[in-house]
């Protein structure tokens, strides 16, 4: 195959690109050609971005395990902009991805190019739960290392095979003593060597406080769980079980209102034991748990979770009442009330939710009741406001329709005027015309006197004139009664 080049994509490496950003692509199309022979899991498009980086982006999961499983480069750093599958995943917003991405060996030092880590661009843009996977995330090559023999050691302080069982123990998000304590009992070795494992714990713990930049939140992380194997390996030598002794006390609640104190207990106790004071995670944790009464909320389990996940991880509506795991869809079928994970948990938490079932079942009742209400009150309100609406939509319409009605009156009107006030001005144009014909009649009647006097002035003889007998002739008069005649 030839070299990787940025931009140079056969034909079928082009589809795989194209078909990881559909929204509806195929699993089984873009499984079958990662088999193509022209197609190299590490392609790099126009912008330098893999197929992983691309499936990271999207947020699909299922997609980056299957190139992974191909040999997928987690750490591959050719994009434009120096992103990685790690940055690209956090900004996807999946932690599932994100911790997928830490799991394959990503390197969460590396830098893009305006220098920011995955870490820091999380926080960038708002991805608080992504930043808290990467923070909380405990390398492999951390525990290895304890494997390998320092200085005069003949072997190392922890055995091999118990780095993938300690390892997926430290990446644990859910902190609940029950739930951990359940991982212990399907991981035995760490209990039967749970010195080894609480030692390296314990160093761990050193590192992470002693070092240049102090991480506390793994400090307190780690020795929780050291403080747990070593209660249940006491426990487990006591009763010589698989610790389910120690699992049923934990969830054991005491008798007035079903609270498991002991849990609440073991939790302040490793936090009180906690050997570096000066931690600021731990004067805050012992600060806000210090001033809650055993039995109120926030319990200590919440306060811890909250403090070393983030506020964004603190236990919803829908946790398992027995181990707080997410998404327990099972519930109680005769309270209602109390939720669960797994037909165990509520089998391990039924000798104490036996005694309250019956009150709970009657305030699942009463409060059933009050939702009903609320929902027909809510329901009533928005019927009410959605009537209001239309009455208003209905005035709104009214008025826009007189207003049209008012402006279409007004533009009569004004036409109506206009019309009125040509007419005006044609009948007063008439009315001039006929005065100016009935001066014109008058000035003809006052021309015609003065030309019938100037015409007698000039025809009749001066009385000087008619001394040789004072007579006219017949020329004379005649011309006289022609010009009265054209006067008239």
């Amino acid at each position: 195959m030839a070299a990787n080049k940025e931009g140079e994509l056969s034909e079928n490496e082009e589809k795989l690109v194209q078909k990881i950003n559909e929204n509806d692509g195929s699993f089984e199309e873009i499984q079958n050609l990662l088999k193509e022979k022209d197609v190299r899991v590490d392609c790099l498009d126009s912008t330098g971005m893999t197929p992983l980086q691309h499936a990271a982006f999207r947020g699909k999961k299922e997609l980056c395990e299957l190139l992974l499983a191909h040999g997928a480069d987690v750490n591959s750093n050719y994009h434009d902009n120096s992103y990685t599958a790690l940055m690209f995943a956090t900004l996807s917003g999946s932690v599932e991805v994100t911790r997928l991405m830490l799991q394959a060996g990503a390197n969460t030092h590396l830098v893009n190019s305006v220098n920011r880590t995955a870490t820091q661009m999380a926080a960038f843009v708002g991805q608080h739960q992504c930043v808290s996977a990467i923070n909380n995330f405990f390398p492999k090559s951390d525990l290895e290392y304890f494997t390998i023999p320092q200085g005069l050691e003949k072997e190392g302080k922890l055995p091999v095979q118990l780095v993938p069982s300690l390892l997926g123990l430290v990446n644990s998000v859910n902190l609940n003593p029950v739930k951990l304590s359940m991982y212990l009992r399907d991981h035995m070795e760490l209990v039967h060597e749970s010195y080894k494992v609480a030692k390296v714990l314990d160093l761990l713990v050193e590192k992470n406080m002693k070092a240049r930049d102090t991480n506390d939140v793994m400090a307190v992380k780690l020795h929780y769980f050291a403080t747990i194997i070593r209660l249940a390996r006491t426990s487990h030598d006591d009763k010589n079980d698989n610790l389910e002794f120690w699992i049923k006390s934990l969830v054991r609640g005491r008798d007035g209102d079903g609270f498991p104190e002991k849990m609440e207990r073991l939790i302040r106790q490793a936090l009180k034991e906690f050997p570096y004071v000066e931690s600021q995670l731990l004067q805050t944790l012992v600060r806000q748990i210090s001033s809650v009464k055993i039995g109120d909320q926030p319990t200590a389990l919440q306060t811890l979770i909250q403090g070393v996940n983030g506020q964004q991880f603190a236990m919803d509506d829908d946790t398992c009442t027995t181990c707080s795991e997410k998404d327990a869809i099972k519930k109680c079928s005769v309270c209602k009330y109390a939720q669960y994970c797994s037909q165990y948990c509520q089998k391990l938490h039924w000798s104490t939710h036996k005694k309250f079932c019956k009150k709970l079942a009657e305030l699942h009742e009463k409060n059933e009741k009050l939702r009903i209400k609320m929902e027909e009150k809510q329901k009533a309100e928005e019927e009410k406001k959605k009537i209001e609406e239309d009455i208003k939509k209905t005035e709104e319409k009214m008025r826009k329709k007189l207003q049209e009605e008012k402006q279409k009156a007004e533009g009569e009107k004004t036409k109506i005027e206009e019309e009125i006030r040509k007419t005006e001005e044609e009948l007063h144009k008439k009315m001039q015309d006929v005065k100016i014909a009935e001066n014109c009649s008058e000035n003809g009647v006052k021309l015609s006197d003065e030309v019938v006097k100037q015409n007698s002035d000039k025809t009749i003889p001066d009385k000087n004139s008619t001394q040789d007998g004072g007579k006219l002739n017949h020329s004379s008069e005649e011309e006289m009664k022609s010009s009265e005649t054209q006067s008239s």
